[in-house]
């Protein structure tokens, strides 16, 4: 069997098996999303331009974040548990068209957030958006990274440990990332540890491309975020691999 014809066919055969809980993750990363936006705003005395860009652009990037690095690698160790994962491993096609369905198809579920929430940033903030061409490619390569490390994190942990790591992730970037706000209100050591990892990175690719920038598109956050995803499509593919 081809790459491709896997691919399409384990595409299908996942869209069926979350056929009921896919609307359901849209749900709930759209309703982080939206409170992150709302919920925020109240929490400051007054938001000027710069907090309500921020917001308008952390919380999409929440959205993102948290079906890539939460929900999918929980449904991976739930797969495990429940020997659904092995079953798919036994099926003939090739690893990487299994890991690339399931990447598809958390990425098409990870999007509804990402519109829902910009449309609730900008009625309630009263932002004049201006959509670059590289919103979709970069909300992409959000998405593609978060699910890719995602995956790498669920084949790498035992089942039991996958939903408190993902839980710890969701505090750090909630409370202690640059996501939601600028960097320089982090302690300097914790600023230094951001410049490695991707979380500041998602999000300025996202606020670039919806509140550019007098200097414009900046070239490394692409290049940071391609990076980690190659690492975390890399470590799936030999924890599969060695495991499968």
């Amino acid at each position: 069997m081809s790459w491709l014809r896997s691919y399409a066919l384990l595409v299908r055969w996942n869209a069926l098996r979350l056929r009921f809980l896919l609307p359901l993750f849209a749900l709930v990363s759209t309703g982080l999303s939206v409170g992150i936006i709302v919920g925020f705003a109240y929490l400051m005395p007054t938001v000027d331009t710069t907090s309500a860009a921020f917001l308008a652009t952390g919380g999409p990037t929440l959205g993102l974040i948290t079906v890539g690095l939460v929900m999918a690698p929980n449904m991976v160790a739930q797969s495990k548990l429940q020997g659904s994962f092995e079953f798919d491993q036994t099926l003939p096609v090739p690893p990487m068209a299994s890991v690339a369905a399931g990447l598809t198809i958390w990425i098409v579920g990870a999007l509804p957030s990402l519109v829902l929430s910009v449309l609730v940033a900008a009625f309630r903030f009263d932002l004049d958006l201006q959509v670059h061409g590289l919103l979709v490619p970069a909300a992409l390569l959000v998405a593609l990274t978060a699910t890719a490390l995602g995956y790498g994190m669920a084949h790498a942990l035992p089942a039991a440990a996958v939903g408190l790591v993902a839980q710890l992730i969701v505090f750090v970037t909630l409370m202690f990332s640059p996501v939601n706000f600028p960097a320089d209100r982090l302690p300097g050591w914790l600023q230094a540890i951001h410049v490695v990892l991707p979380f500041q990175y998602m999000a300025q690719v996202i606020r670039e491309t919806l509140t550019p920038a007098a200097g414009g598109i900046s070239v490394t956050p692409y290049a940071v975020l391609a990076a980690w995803c190659v690492v975390g499509l890399a470590a799936t593919y030999r924890l599969m691999t060695r495991r499968g």
